[in-house]
């Protein structure tokens, strides 16, 4: 005798009603939603790109600069370490990711390399001569600081993001040291790749003006100091003046706690803030320096280098030049969100204006609905009884599929449309298999009930076969591919399951209801 247990009765009842409940949100329109009771769902689907409009960059992120900055410290440590030990040497360079050290005396060999012990997890040396050494990091100690370089990104990139405003962005790291980035809502995203554009390496330096205009421009001037552009001002012959900088006495852009654009004089400035550590070292670097000029580096080229005219020491201060009120805006927002450990390069950009995501929409309705519609008809036509269980399977097949997508927050993107639309075939696909093996059954003399028996019995094992190698597909591509083709596994992975929930225990079901009720001599299948 064909039948089902409660429980099932009770996971259909349930799951039907939460496929209900948590995909009406999807029909209503956002206004309305926002009018009804907090008690009721008001999450809806997420649109990709290709639905609502947006940008898509693919960034990569400079490792080897990382590297050579992390070289170039090592080398100044190096460089403590043989003065401190008394070593003399008469060659410490880098060339090609290798330092090379040529030591005077022979018999600091032994003292050299106790000193370097310091390091001996994170670099490789070896004597090419009896008194030279060359040093390059180990493999494991650069794949952790190029890893290291693309999380740091990754994080910065976010803050950056989420000072712009844009809402939902899609950030995550691709392959070894790249960076995807999905911006919906924004078609023209020229000034967000202009933040992203910038390390915004920010320092505080004082100017040696000592160093006269023909020094500068010859190269011949005494050492600690480094030479570097304005960003805006320029001399006579249309060039960026220079600026002779102490190495010295420097305060990183890490140490500040907030930063926002303000008025000054009626001209726009950046508002900014140390914490404790910085407000201290500020205060002691414009006391010692009350008279000369503080230069503020963002990536190694002058803003503004105003005069200390007494000590700094509450730790605020503000950044005057010749600025925009955009532009300032922009210099809070970056210092708020910290600087990139390497620059980025904009490998790919892809916009979606919001027409286009309009029309996309639209096209993926028109197909899901004419699909669904002739499908309808279809199983009416061919299945009569049956097939309007099918139909009634196959809807709420469809909620429970975008109830879990809103639940969930998948995006859904214009190969998701896609993935619904195969999900519809699929659905309805597992319940024609199961009315023709009825069919057969029937035509052998068995009763009806005994024909639906075994006709989903003998149903069964084929329907999850086929379903399974298709779900693992999907996972597979789910788990190799990206961006659109994810968007479809997504979809087509979930449909799957629904489909198998709504064909084996939903339709099942409902027949074994009217069967019951109406016990039927024969069934016009």
């Amino acid at each position: 005798m064909v039948q089902y247990k409660k429980w099932q009765l009770y996971i259909v009842i349930l799951f039907s009603l939460l496929g209900l409940i948590f995909s009406i949100p999807n029909f209503i329109k956002s206004n309305t939603l926002n009018d009804l009771p907090s008690f009721f769902p008001k999450q809806q689907v997420v649109l990709g790109l290709d639905l609502q409009g947006g940008s898509y960059l693919l960034l990569e992120v400079d490792t080897d600069s990382v590297v050579a900055d992390n070289l170039n410290n090592l080398v100044d440590e190096i460089r403590l370490i043989l003065r401190k030990n008394k070593i003399s040497y008469t060659q410490l360079n880098l060339e090609n990711q290798i330092i090379t050290l040529k030591i005077k005396k022979q018999d600091k060999k032994n003292d050299l390399e106790k000193s370097l012990k310091k390091f001996a997890n994170d670099i490789e040396y070896k004597f090419i001569k009896e008194n030279t050494i060359i040093l390059n990091y180990s493999d494991v100690k650069l794949k952790s600081i190029r890893d290291m370089a693309v999380l740091q990104s990754i994080e910065v990139v976010r803050r950056r993001v989420d000072e712009f405003g844009t809402k939902e962005p899609t950030i995550q790291k691709q392959g070894i040291k790249r960076i995807l980035l999905e911006l919906p809502g924004i078609s023209d995203p020229e000034r967000l790749k202009k933040l992203l554009g910038k390390t915004a390496k920010l320092t505080f330096q004082v100017v040696d003006d000592d160093v006269t205009t023909n020094e500068l421009k010859s190269g011949k001037y005494k050492p600690g100091i480094t030479i570097l552009p304005s960003d805006k001002i320029l001399d006579s012959n249309g060039e960026p003046i220079l600026y002779a900088i102490k190495k010295k006495d420097k305060i990183s852009g890490n140490l500040l706690i907030n930063a926002s654009p303000s008025l000054e004089q009626s001209k726009p400035v950046v508002s900014f803030q140390f914490n404790n550590k910085g407000g201290r070292k500020f205060g002691k670097i414009t006391t010692k320096y009350v008279g000369s000029r503080l230069a503020i580096i963002l990536d190694n080229k002058v803003i503004s280098a105003p005069n200390i005219r007494e000590p700094i020491t509450g730790g605020r201060g503000i950044i005057s030049g010749q600025f925009t009120f955009e532009e300032v805006t922009d210099l809070a927002m970056l210092l708020r969100a910290g600087a990139l450990p390497a620059p980025l390069e904009i490998l790919e950009e892809r916009s979606v204006g919001p027409s286009l995501g309009t029309d996309s929409i639209q096209s993926g309705k028109f197909a899901s609905v004419l699909g669904f519609i002739l499908i309808i008809i279809f199983m009416t036509l061919i299945y009569g009884t049956f097939g309007v269980f099918a139909n009634i399977a196959l809807i709420f097949n469809l909620l429970i599929l975008l109830a879990i997508l809103t639940l969930i927050q998948a995006t859904l993107t214009l190969p998701g449309i896609a993935g619904i639309v195969l999900t519809i075939g699929m659905a309805v696909d597992a319940n024609v298999l199961i009315f023709e093996r009825i069919k057969e059954e029937i035509k052998s003399g068995l009763s009806p009930i005994a024909s639906v028996d075994i006709g989903y019995k003998q149903a069964l094992k084929t329907i999850i076969d086929a379903n399974v190698t298709t779900l693992i597909a999907a996972v597979m591509l789910f788990g190799l591919g990206s961006g659109p083709v994810k968007g479809f596994a997504v979809t087509l992975s979930f449909g799957i399951i629904t489909s198998m929930f709504t064909a084996i225990m939903f339709t099942r079901i409902l027949i074994i209801i009217w069967l019951k009720k109406n016990n039927p001599r024969a069934i016009n299948i």
